[in-house]
Parts: C-alpha cells; structure tokens; sequence
C-alpha cells in the first residue's frame, strides 16, 4: 500500500530527488578528492621552490595523503550505519576544509605531511559514503550511470584549479600556492553546509523508492539475507580490491607527477602544464557518466577491461618520452577514463551485496585500493630521483594496468 502511494506522488513530480542527491555527491567528490587529492599535483612544483622539496619528500606527501584517506575508508562504511551517511560526509568535509587552509601556514616538509595526513582522512571518510548512496537510491540498472556523474567532481576541480592555481601564483609570486591552499579550503568548507542541506541518506527520508525499482526488484526475504551478509567471507570482494589496488597504484603515479615531468623534463611552463592538467579535467567529466553507462549495458567486467586498457595505452605514450603529439594524446587516453573505475566499483559492489552492506564493501575495497595509493607515489618518487626521471615511474604504471586487466577477465559475474 504504502509503495503504490509513492509511485502515484512521484509521477506528478518533474525529476526524482535521487538525482538532486547526484548534484550533490558531485559537489562533495569535487571538494574532498578534487580540491583534497587532485589539486596537490598543481601546487607541488610552487611548493617544491618555496619549501626545498626533493622528489622522495614530494612523493610522501602524496603518499602522507593517502595514508590518512586508507586508515578512513575501512571504518568509514562502519561509521556511515552508525551515524549515516549524512552526518559523517559533513563532519569529513569540515575536516578536509580545515586541515586544507592550515597546510597554507606550513614552514617544513613535516607540517606538510602531519596536515596533509588530515586532509586524506576527511578525504576517505567522505568520499565512501557519498559513493555507497547510489546503492540506496538507484536500481541496478542505473547505478553505474548514477555513480558516474557522481565522480565527475573530480574533474570539474582539476578544471578550476588547473586555471585558478597558475593565476594566483602569477599574481602572488613565490609563495602564491599558500593563498590557493587557503582558497581551496575555503570553498571546501562551504561545500561541507550544502551537503548538510541537501543529502538525505535513504529514498524513504522522502517518501520515494528507489530509481529503476520495479516488479523484478528482489523479495524482502532475498533482501534482508543480503543484509545479514559477511562480506569479509565474500570472496568476489577480495577480487575487486586486487583491481582496484592496481589502479590506485598506476593512476596516482600519472596525477601526482604528470604536471612535474611535463615542467621538469619536457620544459613546459607552469602555465602551460596548468592548460594540459585542465585538458584532463575537462575530459574526465565524461569518464564516469559514459564509462559508468557502459558498464551497466555492457556489465562491470567489460567496462573495467576497456577502461584499463586505455589507462596502459595512456601510461606507455608518457613513459617512451615520443614528441609532443603523442604527449597530447596520452593526455587526452588517460583524462576520458580518468574517473571511470571508481564508479563502476561503486556500482559492482552494490551489485554483489545490496544496497545496506554497500558503503561496508565499498569502503573494504577502497581500503585495499588505498595500499596501492600510498605504495605507487613513494616508489614512483624513489625511482624517479635514483634515474633522474620519471619515465620509468610511468612504465611501471603500464604494466600494473596490464596485470589488472588480466584478472578482470576472470571476475565472475554478480548472482
């Protein structure tokens, strides 16, 4: 009775508030993985002439960074049933905002790292609860698309600060990445009270089911069985976060010192590797909705093989150091997949555990995934300072790629 009533109410309105809860998961992965994460590589080369930074001390800051974002996820999907979903992304998102616009005080490498720890636990402890909503407020069938518009946030913040951050160091000089770490933060914690305002943890809190609901949705019976689920017994989950360590390891290679190789060793001014890192913001906006639709026609497996294997094409035209054409390309490869993978494991685990274990499995795989973030920046730093460059760094990447798609072609397909 009651889901009869809400089919009836919500034909006569004009969208479903699930999309409203999309708008709003964007805004919140622009804030604490684009401003949190992505924005670093920008503002590194600044940071580097102001602070005496070598390469190894560049690669642990980033790997500082994911050290806080690991020790967040594998609770986080905990915490989100404890204290939902709501609650928790704003608290992390505060935690990222505040964090950010202290690293803009910072005098040594060490304030850098202890803050920038910070940054990466709000950053993990946002960025799973976000993703684990699709589970809640959309059917199988759609949750890939869903999760995929959500990722996009990450390229719409590579955009604004690939053009913002390049623009305040002209205008500021030296220390100018202190006023873009400050700004940053700012809007990072405006972002945390709209996210307040607007999320709403489940489709009920609203009086809706979930969009793509129909006849074919499973019996509560099947439902409440997947809720009593251990997943830490689910075999296919260890599965996934093998991949997914992979990609964590390639890619954070590639977005950390892609904006460096491109000053340092291929002699392109802060301004113009700004324009290429903005080059792959604006493409990435199309990874999640397209390669998440994908998925959902094609199934998971098929996405992540094509996904990974554009990825390796993208890893291996930087590495070879071939001229500038193929530069372009690399770039334009690894941007159009850039936020791909995330949305189709946002979606995958769903489909393997349900809606209410989601956030629990997602934050489980993104822990695995974590290992691989924190591991490729500091080796990648080492490998690059003991050759004097980073194009071994990128075909280490490219192999990682290779191995990934290998042992996506063995995933079994969700019961």
């Amino acid at each position: 009775m009651v889901y009869s009533y809400v089919e009836t109410s919500t034909s006569k309105i004009p969208f479903h508030y699930g999309w409203v809860i999309v708008f709003t998961g964007t805004l919140c992965i622009f804030a604490c993985l684009g401003f949190g994460r992505f924005a670093l590589g920008m503002l590194l080369p600044s940071m580097t002439s102001t602070l005496n930074l070598t390469y190894s001390q560049m690669g642990f800051i980033s790997t500082a960074n994911f050290f806080g974002y690991l020790t967040s996820v594998l609770i986080s999907g905990f915490w989100a049933i404890r204290i939902r979903s709501r609650k928790l992304i704003f608290i992390a998102l505060l935690l990222v905002g505040i964090s950010m616009i202290l690293v803009s005080q910072a005098r040594s490498f060490r304030y850098v790292l202890v803050l920038y720890f910070l940054t990466g636990i709000g950053s993990g402890a946002a960025n799973v609860p976000v993703m684990s909503l699709v589970s809640h407020w959309f059917a199988s069938t759609i949750r890939g698309k869903a999760a995929g518009f959500i990722v996009i946030g990450s390229g719409f913040a590579i955009i604004i600060s690939g053009k913002l951050i390049p623009f305040i160091n002209s205008l500021a000089g030296l220390e100018g990445w202190r006023i873009s770490w400050l700004t940053l933060g700012s809007i990072v914690l405006v972002i945390a009270f709209i996210g307040l305002i607007f999320i709403r943890n489940t489709p009920e809190e609203k009086g809706l089911r979930p969009i793509g609901i129909d006849d074919t949705a499973p019996f509560y019976s099947q439902i409440i069985d997947k809720m009593k689920m251990n997943i830490y017994k689910r075999g296919v989950l260890y599965h996934l976060g093998i991949i997914y360590f992979l990609f964590g390891f390639a890619y954070v290679i590639y977005a950390t010192f892609i904006v460096t190789t491109l000053v340092q060793e291929r002699g392109f001014s802060e301004a113009v590797a700004g324009n290429f890192w903005s080059w792959v913001g604006f493409l990435s906006l199309f990874s999640g909705p397209v390669f998440g639709t994908l998925s959902d026609k094609l199934g998971r497996k098929a996405g992540l093989i094509i996904v990974f294997f554009l990825q390796m094409l993208a890893y291996i035209l930087v590495a070879t150091k071939l001229p500038g054409a193929f530069l372009y390309l690399s770039i334009g490869l690894y941007g159009i997949v850039a936020w791909s993978i995330p949305s189709i494991m946002a979606a995958a685990v769903g489909d393997y555990v349900g809606a209410h274990k989601a956030g629990q499995a997602f934050g489980f795989v993104t822990f695995i995934f974590g290992f691989g973030q924190i591991i490729g920046p500091a080796m990648a730093g080492i490998l690059a300072e003991r050759t004097g460059s980073f194009s071994g760094s990128f075909s280490m990447a490219a192999a990682l790629a290779a191995i990934a798609i290998v042992l996506t072609a063995f995933l079994k397909k969700p019961r």
